[in-house]
């Protein structure tokens, strides 16, 4: 048995598998501490360079994440009915994800993980938006919620932190190096960082300029391309996680400025 199933040809037996139906189908103690088989899963991705598949049973992306309106209305009755564990229970959290599957009680339970309430006119406004960005075939994120619940509600938010200026070096005999000036507060604070990749650096830099807000971590950097070409238009995500919460956010940029994104995370 080997995590993530990494092995010669078609690989070997999953240990999270395995571990997982012992533990909750025979009741078996193991002797795994199975709260760090997703950590676990995702360094030896990353240091393997072997990616786990998003539909992968326990470690996949998807595993714990619902969409479709009516999984999540049994969800929020009871985990159990589209769950047989906890996600907790592997190191994970439950996700309720906004697209075109969406319904109401998707976009109230993600409301109220913002701390907001709307009336049932509002939701309803909220809901016609969120739909027409999922049939657009685009992913919706928290920031994009967020962004549209604000409009609806009329809530204006100053943001606590700007930034101000980004400044990356890279290079085959450059250490990536990156230093950023923000806003934070109404003051102006500099930090610089330097990591494996630009990405790295950046948020290096990012890290010790808010450290005194937050402590992030960086979960999640996906880039995919819109157009071709050498300056085709790409798509970034990011998952950034603080305090035991994670936060999705996306954004649009001509593949010229990519070396700013791009690179090792």
């Amino acid at each position: 048995m080997t995590i993530n199933g990494i092995g010669e040809r078609a690989g070997n037996t999953p240990l999270e598998e395995v571990a997982m139906v012992l533990e909750s189908l025979y009741h078996r103690e193991t002797r795994i501490n199975c709260k760090e088989l997703y950590t676990t899963s995702r360094l030896v991705s990353r240091l393997t360079g072997v990616f786990v598949a998003p539909n992968k049973s326990i470690i996949g992306g998807n595993a714990f994440t619902h969409e479709a309106g009516i999984h999540v209305h049994g969800l929020l009755a009871d985990p159990f009915t589209y769950q047989p564990i906890s996600p907790e229970v592997v190191g994970r959290e439950q996700k309720i994800v906004l697209g075109k599957h969406t319904n109401r009680a998707s976009i109230d339970a993600s409301l109220r993980e913002l701390g907001i309430v709307a009336s049932d006119a509002q939701l309803n406004d909220i809901f016609v938006r969120v739909k027409e960005l999922g049939d657009k075939g685009l992913r919706v994120t928290d920031a994009d919620l967020q962004a549209i619940t604000e409009t609806v509600l009329g809530i204006y938010k100053e943001a606590k932190v700007k930034l101000e200026e980004l400044t990356v070096v890279s290079g085959n005999r450059v250490t990536p190096t990156a230093s950023i000036k923000l806003a934070v507060n109404g003051n102006h604070v500099i930090e610089a960082g330097v990591g494996t990749g630009p990405v790295d650096a950046a948020i290096d830099a990012l890290k010790k300029a808010i450290s005194e807000l937050h402590d992030i971590e960086l979960e999640e950097y996906h880039v995919d391309s819109i157009t071709g070409g050498t300056d085709a238009l790409v798509e970034v995500f990011v998952t950034v996680r603080s305090d035991k919460k994670s936060g999705h956010s996306k954004g649009c940029q001509n593949r010229h400025y990519h070396g700013i994104c791009g690179g090792s995370a």
